[in-house]
């Protein structure tokens, strides 16, 4: 057994998976632009460094130590990370697509467009799914702390995540919830053939899992662990969706419980001796989840929820109207919460700032936890309440509903 599994955290194999997909590591070079040619005239890639200014050796890894050494080479301070070499670009865009579907900028756009477009129910379902299963996922990860795979021999194409660690893969692990909740959640509110729903689910689902070990962010035990702790904590809840529908609509103690615990949660993530983007991103999926949760709670008490009636109904014609209207209210939606975001973002920065007499230009005072999570959870949170309560009205107020 762990044979098996060293051979499946092995970074050799994430490396063969990407020289099968046209992925190549090429020398680094300590001088020139960040576009060169090789000999052959095929043009090579230098990997972005934005977001890791962390030095360490590429010759040694101390398997004890809970920083993670970085890529160095015998120019420490003018030396990029390795260049790549792509060969494939379908294949390249196909990986980079199915992997921003683990960004925020799929979630602040894919997710609220379920609820405006389809059934709010459904989003709700979604976003419930997703912060369990990302919170611990993400919680797992730093408490086990295993380490991503080394470059070289990988290469790595997310350099601003490669300070976190890596078992499991969260991106593996939202890629399953998110796509077997609403494989599961959808029959009994939309008429559709279940097979195709099951082959979507399954063909997204596998292209998000590969695309972390072609981008070099995860080995292929992270991937495997991921998508089976999410498996099982999606069988577990399964029968209890129900009625935690009914306690979060009609409680009254919903809304406190919600923000409470939520709030609790990301105060009380696990302590790093460094710091890395997880608590960030972790305190910004429960604030969104705090939101929305609060906002269905008040949509349900003012008695407009904006679901479909007559359930289940069938799955919405593809016409030039409908597109048109559904392009629209996307569109405006994404303006409102992006909006919401920069808004409540700056404020709350600028009030803790002021708190906590940091001067404003003292940038990495935003990773200090007293800063960082509470303007995050207040941020996503506001964006969770707009989404949840004000967009639907504003569609209906100027006839897009």
């Amino acid at each position: 057994m762990m044979e098996l599994l060293d051979y499946l955290q092995d970074p050799e194999l994430v490396a063969r998976f990407q020289r099968r997909c046209g992925l190549f590591l090429v020398e680094a070079s300590c001088r020139g632009p960040e576009r060169t040619r090789s000999q052959n005239g095929v043009q090579l890639h230098r990997e972005n460094t934005h977001g890791s200014e962390r030095r360490g050796s590429w010759d040694h890894q101390d398997k004890n130590s809970n920083h993670k050494p970085t890529l160095n080479g015998p120019c420490a301070n003018s030396c990029s990370r390795p260049q790549y070499e792509v060969k494939n670009w379908l294949l390249h865009f196909l990986f980079l697509f199915s992997s921003s579907l683990g960004h925020e900028v799929f979630y602040i756009t894919g997710l609220p467009c379920i609820h405006w477009n389809l059934d709010p129910f459904l989003c709700r379902r979604l976003v419930n799914m997703w912060t369990l299963v990302m919170y611990i996922g993400q919680v797992m990860k730093d408490v086990l702390r295993l380490p991503r795979p080394s470059s070289p021999p990988v290469v790595k194409l997310e350099p601003r995540v490669d300070a976190e660690y890596g078992l499991p893969s969260t991106h593996a692990m939202a890629a399953t919830s998110i796509f077997f909740t609403l494989l599961l959640s959808a029959p009994s509110r939309v008429q559709f053939q279940f097979e195709i729903g099951l082959l979507i689910a399954v063909t997204l689902s596998s292209l998000v899992c590969l695309s972390r070990i072609y981008t070099g962010m995860h080995s292929v035990l992270d991937v495997a662990c991921g998508f089976l702790i999410s498996a099982v904590i999606i069988l577990v809840t399964y029968p209890f969706w129900e009625s935690f529908d009914r306690f979060q609509l009609t409680n009254p103690f919903s809304p406190v419980v919600a923000l409470s615990l939520l709030l609790f949660l990301s105060y009380t993530y696990p302590e790093l001796d460094h710091y890395t983007t997880t608590r960030g991103d972790t305190t910004t999926i429960l604030g969104v989840c705090a939101g929305c949760s609060v906002g269905y709670w008040v949509s349900e008490q003012l008695g407009q929820t904006f679901e479909p009636q007559g359930l289940p109904v069938p799955f919405p014609t593809l016409t030039a109207p409908s597109v048109a209207l559904g392009v629209g209210r996307f569109l405006l939606g994404v303006v409102a919460l992006v909006g919401t975001r920069q808004i409540v973002k700056t404020l709350s920065l600028q009030m803790l700032y002021a708190w906590y007499r940091v001067p404003k230009t003292d940038k990495n005072a935003r990773r200090r936890k007293e800063i960082e999570v509470p303007s995050k959870f207040a941020t996503y949170t506001a964006v969770g309440l707009v989404n949840s309560i004000l967009v639907n009205r504003f569609f209906a107020f100027i006839g897009l509903l």
